[in-house]
């Protein structure tokens, strides 16, 4: 009976989606929607993503426009950027808010691949959490003489493999992210 990979393999997957959605949420000096994925406006007194309440567009490489479906909500959403940790200050005509995302300087663009690369440290961590889950699981199968050595040798290798794969992953995708940043 070898050891099921499937749900640790399922778990690491979860964890390189993470750490891609959470990359998306960086602010690259490229205006993306998806900047403004983790910023929450109190609308009626629950909190909701700015993308639910109105529609956010990429007016050009370095401009965001967003446009409330209700108007009302023009203010609070104003000051949710305002408080977020995005840096950028909103541009409110009364019916629209502009965002204008700065060029990155050299040591903003240092900073940020040093962020990314912690990050993926920080990925890397979670996916061989997960990999020690599953060998302390491996051995209590062996030691409840569930499997065999040959079993426990082959699930180990099988559990290896699979770490290396998504650490291979992580790095090409921290390598990628911090070439766009050095790129813009």
């Amino acid at each position: 009976m070898k050891l099921e990979l499937k749900d640790y393999e399922a778990k690491m997957k979860k964890s390189i989606d993470s750490y891609v959605q959470t990359l998306s949420s960086m602010r690259a000096g490229r205006a993306t929607p998806d900047v403004l994925s983790k910023i929450t406006v109190d609308y009626y007194g629950a909190p909701t993503a700015i993308n639910q309440l109105a529609d956010v567009k990429a007016a050009d490489a370095r401009t965001l426009v967003i446009s409330p479906w209700d108007a009302s909500t023009l203010k609070n959403m104003e000051k949710a950027i305002l408080a977020s940790d995005l840096g950028i200050t909103p541009q409110n005509d009364g019916k629209v808010i502009r965002l204008a995302f700065p060029q990155l300087t050299e040591d903003r663009r240092k900073e940020m691949a040093k962020q990314i690369s912690k990050m993926g440290e920080e990925a890397k961590v979670a996916i061989r959490n997960i990999r020690r889950d599953a060998n302390d699981a491996i051995k209590a199968a062996k030691k409840n003489s569930e499997m065999t050595e040959d079993e426990a040798k082959a699930s180990d290798k099988a559990t290896q493999d699979l770490t290396d794969k998504y650490v291979k992953e992580i790095d090409s995708i921290t390598a990628a992210k911090t070439k766009e940043i050095m790129e813009i």
